[in-house]
């Protein structure tokens, strides 16, 4: 699978960190064909969700643009309406004003077969990508641009556009792949080349692991931010399982359910302490994770976006320490003794929270500050819950949006 890259004065690092109010770039269009003021929504249908690397934003691409919110307060920060169509994929780097934008609903000038890099600040395309097949994803990190088709991966450097690798995977529809955002780590995740097989990409310690990870096909995963620990589901949904990217160490199992289930998204907090998973069932689970990082609040400290790049020179055997299994309490440690008796799934660890959600659209999730998560549908809605970290049980509702009026059915989600 060829592709054609062309630029326009090429690529920078991006610039001033933007989307904290929408006057502070002229309202121009990709297209030049904005269309002034906040209209009706009612014929705007929306095509995808997904939030940025932080998970303190979030993108919207409609039928007629897209548009930007930010999460806590929650509240739209900025949009771009157009008259040719809109894009099935806007993808975020932060909060900065470098978007990547893929063509959807009725936009005939931008085809899903092209990734259009825009800078906002700008008003212009800084960057654009063509394939033979549709985009199934595109994910941004501060060095790397990785396009997904549905057989094919590449890499490509942020600076200049030169591809850096091409990776080859089984079919690949849903576009899944997941990228590490801390600077002293580089990985990637994506699909093998056979059923339930992940592959792993250390760039930084030019190291690949493939992980085993499931009989059935992979239907969602979720990397940490650091790209250590990975989160995967199947297409039976029932079982999530945590793995070491490093050595591809099955760390711990958890059960969303005994009946199948389209997992939509899987969220790993960013103190690795919960999961959160949605699905088809309109049922969101948080299970406690006994996976511990040694010295987390020491190393997390170190691991700021600006904090220095790790040395391509290290081994896995200076990283492998910090991760470790708690073995302490947990759902089926009672259970233990019976293991040989008992049918499987009382060997599983069952959710610690849950909330119940419409089971009329999808939903993707991730945390917020203070125990709670955040819940986006693709019929508009915004969802802000609380969950007892001592006892569990129902989450409280703190908040409810509906950020875009919309009945008709949209197709795309994206959780990373």
């Amino acid at each position: 699978m060829s592709s054609q890259v062309s630029t326009s004065r090429g690529l920078h690092p991006p610039g001033k960190l933007g989307f904290e109010s929408p006057h502070v770039w002229p309202l121009t269009a990709p297209t030049g064909q904005a269309e002034a003021g906040r209209g009706d929504d009612q014929d705007v249908r929306l095509l995808s969700v997904a939030w940025n690397q932080d998970c303190g934003c979030f993108a919207a691409g409609t039928s007629n643009g897209f548009r930007i919110f930010n999460c806590e307060p929650f509240k739209e920060t900025f949009r771009r309406d157009l008259k040719s169509g809109g894009f099935g994929i806007v993808e975020m780097l932060f909060r900065c004003n470098i978007l990547a934008l893929v063509g959807g609903g009725s936009n005939v000038q931008y085809p899903p077969n092209k990734v259009m890099i825009w800078d906002d600040h700008q008003s212009r395309c800084i960057g654009e990508f063509a394939f033979r097949s549709d985009v199934r994803a595109v994910k941004l990190a501060k060095d790397y641009i990785v396009i997904v088709l549905e057989r094919k991966i590449y890499v490509y450097n942020f600076t200049d556009l030169k591809l850096l690798y091409q990776i080859d995977t089984l079919s690949n529809p849903k576009g899944l792949c997941c990228l590490s955002h801390h600077s002293n780590t580089s990985v990637l995740a994506c699909p093998g080349v056979h059923q339930g097989q992940v592959r792993v990409e250390h760039f930084g310690l030019k190291m690949t692991k493939t992980i085993p990870a499931h009989d059935s096909h992979i239907s969602c995963m979720a990397l940490t931010m650091d790209g250590l620990l990975l989160a995967t589901a199947s297409t039976k949904g029932t079982l999530i399982r945590i793995f070491n990217t490093m050595d591809g160490t099955r760390l711990q199992e958890v059960r969303r359910g005994l009946d199948k289930a389209e997992i939509y998204s899987i969220a790993l907090s960013p103190n690795v302490q919960w999961l959160a998973v949605s699905s088809d069932k309109g049922t969101v689970h948080i299970f406690s994770l006994r996976v511990r990082v040694a010295g987390e609040d020491a190393i997390n400290e170190q691991r700021t976006l600006e904090g220095p790049r790790m040395d391509h020179q290290n081994s896995s055997s200076s990283i492998d320490p910090l991760i470790q299994t708690n073995i302490g309490s947990n759902a089926s440690s009672s259970l233990s003794f019976m293991r040989g008796i008992l049918p499987k799934y009382f060997s599983s660890e069952w959710s610690f929270a849950q909330f119940h959600l419409p089971e009329v659209t999808r939903y993707i999730v991730a945390f917020g500050a203070q125990s709670t998560v955040m819940m986006v549908g693709l019929d508009g809605s915004f969802y802000r819950c609380s969950f007892d970290q001592v006892n569990g049980g129902q989450m409280l509702q703190k908040e409810y949006f509906r950020f875009l009026k919309s009945d008709s059915p949209p197709f795309r989600t994206s959780a990373s």
